[in-house]
């Protein structure tokens, strides 16, 4: 076998599981919504559900990320941009952490202080946008190992998005701090706001990752 076809096999399976750990954190930031609907429900055994469903999909990436990380060191310096997988494996794998972490405080809110507070669409729209944020950085992936270009094209998207959260999640803390009376559910909310922020700006980090992928395909 020539050594560019072994190159471009070794590529579309490193592709493959990279997509694999993008679509797992997709299932997992979607069980964000399905929480929140629960917990507006008061919906324990419906909450417990989604927080089992968001670790499992933690434990699959984490796996997957490392089943790259072996796949990469197998096929040493025959692929030069192999750096670059890593990384974007790595803030895949950090996103992932982020949503574990918003899902569970999520889990500690009482929905009665975020009605009172009214911020429950607020907060809503802001974990929907997050989804969406995964959702766009999953057809980034999907189009890598189909148009590297388009893949380019498509980044756009995401960044536009991040930008629109940054302003949601500024909006969102200034409501929290000036109508949450609770001290503690201000510093929980708080927490889930930043955690939610964290997560997209991970989120545009794989997709400039994915980029210099992109350039190098």
């Amino acid at each position: 076998m020539f050594s560019g076809e072994a190159e471009i096999q070794a590529r579309r399976k490193t592709l493959a599981v990279l997509q694999d750990e993008v679509r797992r954190v997709l299932d997992a930031s979607r069980e964000l919504v399905q929480l929140y609907i629960s917990l507006s429900k008061n919906d324990t055994t419906g909450i417990q559900g989604s927080l089992d469903r968001i670790r499992k999909a933690e434990e699959d990436t984490e796996q997957l990320r490392r089943m790259l990380t072996r796949e990469l060191a197998e096929i040493g310096t025959m692929m030069i941009n192999r750096e670059d997988f890593l990384r974007t494996a790595y803030n895949v794998e950090e996103m992932s952490g982020y949503v574990a972490g918003v899902g569970f405080k999520l889990s500690q809110m009482k929905f009665a202080g975020v009605k009172k507070a009214n911020i429950a669409d607020d907060l809503r729209d802001l974990i929907d946008m997050s989804v969406e944020s995964v959702q766009r950085l999953n057809e980034v992936v999907r189009a890598l190992a189909i148009n590297p270009i388009h893949a380019i094209d498509l980044s756009n998207s995401v960044q536009k998005l991040e930008r629109q959260v940054d302003d949601k999640y500024r909006n969102l803390t200034s409501k929290v701090i000036s109508q949450v009376d609770s001290f503690k559910e201000l510093l929980l909310l708080k927490d889930i706001i930043q955690g939610i922020e964290d997560l997209v700006d991970n989120c545009l980090s794989a997709t400039d990752s994915i980029t210099i992928l992109a350039l190098g395909l």
